[in-house]
Order: C-alpha cells, then structure tokens, then sequence
C-alpha cells in the first residue's frame, strides 16, 4: 500500500469553539502520537484528506508533512459528522517502514453461490499482523458454484506473504445455507410480528373469503335445520 502525503498545520487552539472554525474554513483538526513521542495537534485539509480514506480505506498509510518533517501514521480512529458523514476529527497513529502493526481487514466476498442457497458473512473483517507499509486493502473470498453447508474459515482465507492471522483460525468468515421457501419466511415474519404485538387489517379479500365461508356455515345450518323438521 503506497502512502498518501498531506501537509498539516500544528495548532495551538482547542475545544469546540475552535473546532467548529477550523472546518468552516474545509479543514479537519487532528492528532498525532505514538512511539513515546507528545501528541502534536494538527490541522488537515479537508477535501484531500477525505479521498485520502476514501481511497485507502480504515488502514490508509498517510505521510503527514509538518513544518517540512514528514510523519508517517494510521488512521486510528475517524469521527464523522452522524448525518453529513464529513470528517470532523482524526486520531493519527506514527508507524516506522518495516514496522509491523495488527489491522483490522475488510473481507469482499466475490462470486454466485449454487442456487437455492443462502451466503452470510459472520466476520465482515480479519484481524492480521502486517508491515505498516504492506497492509493489504481487503481480503478476497469466492463463493463461485458454493453448495448448501459450505463453510469458509478464517484459516481458509489467502493472505499475502508477511502477513500473519490474528482472529482465531477456526473461526466462521462465510457460511453458504439452503435458502428458507417462502412460506418459511412469511411464517417467520409472522411469528416475529406475533411477538411484537403487531396486528394487520383484514385485506378485501380475506373479508370476502371470511363473509363466503360464514354463508356456506349458514346455509348449512339452515338445511340441517330444515332436515330436522321434515323428520
């Protein structure tokens, strides 16, 4: 993974208020530390820093140029704005070349599974020991042709040379299921809204079928009642 270089600006000014100025002016405060080292608080631009993550992932490699020293660092945790999704301030890890690090790596599930079937993914991420430098982006598992009961391990998943497994080994990243019929799933959802206490109106037709039946159960009861007095 090739790093992508910012250059920041350090900051002397903190709290919300100041906060608040830096991204009306499209820039995203920020922090460096690590390795031992005091924390250097930052400001980054906006924009660049967004395609930044956007192209590199949770685990960008970021070369951060301060004052003409060049950092190199992780994203360690992004906040964002809830409902804008902008970046709003960023906790930056200081990482060395060679220097390894334990990430957490996205798995892309590719490929169609036999039909009929049903693919769910209980780990969306691997946990992996890698060069700070060589971090893979994502880790690609083929569910190409799977039949019903396929289950793909965290073991079973290719990972580049240099790379080492975090997550237990035996731990379920696929699993490829019969899918449920229809009629499993309305029952399902039945049960589910049973449960909750959700109650639906009668549609036109299930009150027409209910109005037809209670006439066949009157005619029938009139009929008997009419065979019982002929007797």
């Amino acid at each position: 993974m090739s790093e992508t270089k910012l250059t920041a600006e350090t900051r002397t000014e903190f709290g919300k208020g100041a906060a608040r100025r830096i991204r009306r002016e499209h820039k995203v405060p920020a922090v460096l530390y690590g390795h031992g080292t005091d924390p250097v608080h930052i400001t980054l631009p906006g924009h660049d820093t967004m395609l930044a993550l956007k192209h590199g992932g949770t685990n960008a490699l970021l070369a951060i140029d301060v004052d003409g020293k060049e950092t190199l660092v992780l994203p360690k945790q992004v906040q964002r704005h809830p409902v804008k999704g902008e970046l709003e301030h960023l906790d930056l890890l200081i990482v060395r070349r060679g220097e390894k690090v334990v990430v957490e790596v996205p798995v892309h599930v590719v490929g169609e599974a036999a039909s009929e079937t049903l693919v769910t993914v209980d780990h969306a991420t691997l946990s992996v020991e890698a060069e700070a430098t060589h971090i893979p982006d994502f880790f690609e598992v083929s569910v190409e042709g799977a039949e019903a009961g396929t289950q793909i391990l965290a073991k079973d998943v290719e990972l580049p040379s240099g790379s080492a497994l975090m997550t237990d080994a035996e731990a379920l990243v696929v699993n490829v299921s019969a899918a449920p019929t229809a009629e499993e799933v309305e029952a399902e959802l039945a049960d589910a809204e049973a449960e909750a206490g959700i109650e639906h109106e009668a549609s036109d037709k299930e009150l027409e079928a209910e109005a037809a039946a209670e006439g066949e159960s009157s005619t029938d009861s009139g009929d008997a009642a009419e065979g019982s007095t002929e007797e």
